[in-house]
């Protein structure tokens, strides 16, 4: 089942073909937030490591890959996945892990159609709330959530052991 939004853009959930693309964009979403907290610095085999986590989530019943694509070209993508909160009311929560537009796909209400696409799938997967996770210094992501209704509901804290 597809979805088409923004003109010509279709959303859909991602297969084993749209990987290399969605792997590079989760990849340069990682680094965008190295540039954020240096806490986020990535990895070098960040690559194979997008690949197979991006793998494994579409094979999971419990993940769900979403990828905006322009005829063959991957410009956005989602990744969640539901877990059961055992001590909480909803019992099952949807959290956005990881979501990234190209540049050429913002400010098209694209960001919007692939949230509002998962959170349809998420439901479907027996989600009852959702929630997103990104890293306390993207102010970005904070304002895109925000406007949509989403609030803060838990905090990290981190420190780095130093040698």
């Amino acid at each position: 089942m597809e979805r088409r939004c923004v003109e010509r853009v279709v959303i859909g959930k991602a297969k084993a073909e749209d990987v290399k693309q969605a792997a590079d964009l989760l990849v340069r979403m990682k680094k965008l937030n190295g540039e954020f907290d240096p806490l986020f610095k990535v990895v070098e085999d960040a690559d194979a490591r997008a690949s197979r986590y991006l793998n494994e989530s579409i094979a999971s019943n419990n993940c769900l890959v979403l990828v905006a694509k322009i005829d063959k070209k991957v410009i956005g993508f989602l990744r969640a996945e539901v877990k059961e909160r055992l001590f909480y009311e909803p019992r099952k929560e949807g959290i956005i892990t990881d979501i990234y537009i190209l540049p050429e796909g913002r400010r098209k209400s694209l960001g919007n159609d692939i949230l509002s696409k998962a959170s349809e799938k998420l439901k479907q997967m027996g989600a009852e709330m959702i929630v997103a996770e990104f890293p306390a210094q993207n102010e970005i992501a904070g304002r895109f959530y925000t406007k949509r209704g989403f609030r803060a509901l838990v905090n990290t804290f981190a420190k780095a052991h130093r040698s």
